[in-house]
């Protein structure tokens, strides 16, 4: 789907798009949008980050909450600080305007196919809580309480990247697959980063940091979440 207010830039994109073999839906701005995502199974969103009314990065922060549909995000501004504002409210991949538009289709194709890498979420996890070892992580509140009620202060990208983890226990996650589903470290080019946030993660949930028993590292292959996590409604 292509979210922008520009009638021409939406005609363009279906054009071209569409001789690439894709089905194209349009949308001038986010009320058109969540129409077409009620209506139509939407495998990625083109949006434009300068929309009347509510703005790409706010539309992108809302579908955040409930969906992982990957979306590129569209701007005429090129700023580095744009660029990691779109990355940080959730974008998959970012070009600014004007763009050419086999960029625009190669980085389509690539957003897709490390989509379609990443393993799929064992648990569906939206508004509601998941429960391992002695801590429940609420999702719709972005919190982690231990089960004595002790909340513990986590950043975005460990909330992410412990929210990857817990969506799929006892999967092997690369270093990659972490950076395409922890969205708030997306920003960094490297996967040391992934050892940090992982590192300091462990000094927030394992009892032994030094030992950890709740996210292990695979030699060659990443890290697995080892607990065993089950499903629970909000309490209110």
């Amino acid at each position: 789907m292509v979210v922008d207010d520009d009638r021409e830039i939406r005609v363009l994109l279906k054009q071209f798009l569409s001789r690439q073999g894709y089905r194209i839906s349009t949308a001038a701005d986010g009320e058109e949008m969540n129409k077409v995502l009620g209506d139509w199974q939407i495998d990625l969103i083109i949006l434009d980050l300068m929309l009347p009314g509510e703005d790409g990065l706010s539309i992108c922060r809302e579908l955040r909450k409930t969906s992982k549909t990957p979306v590129v995000m569209l701007t005429v501004m090129g700023e580095e600080n744009d660029r990691i504002k779109g990355f940080s409210g959730g974008a998959d991949d970012y070009i600014a305007k004007p763009f050419n538009p086999h960029e625009l289709l190669a980085r389509i194709k690539a957003v897709l196919r490390r989509t379609n890498m990443v393993p799929p979420a064992s648990q569906k996890a939206y508004d509601q809580v998941l429960c391992f070892d002695t801590w429940r992580l609420d999702i719709s509140e972005r919190r982690l309480t231990s089960n004595s009620g002790t909340m513990v202060d986590l950043s975005t990208a460990e909330f992410d990247l412990l929210a990857a983890f817990a969506e799929r226990p006892q999967q092997i996650l690369s270093r990659d697959q972490l950076l395409d589903l922890a969205r708030g470290m997306v920003e960094i080019p490297f996967d040391r980063k992934i050892d940090m946030q992982v590192s300091r993660l462990r000094h927030k949930i394992e009892e032994d940091p030094k030992h950890p028993t709740l996210i292990q590292t695979v030699r060659g292959g990443g890290y697995v979440f080892t607990a065993k996590v089950t499903l629970q409604g909000v309490v209110e």
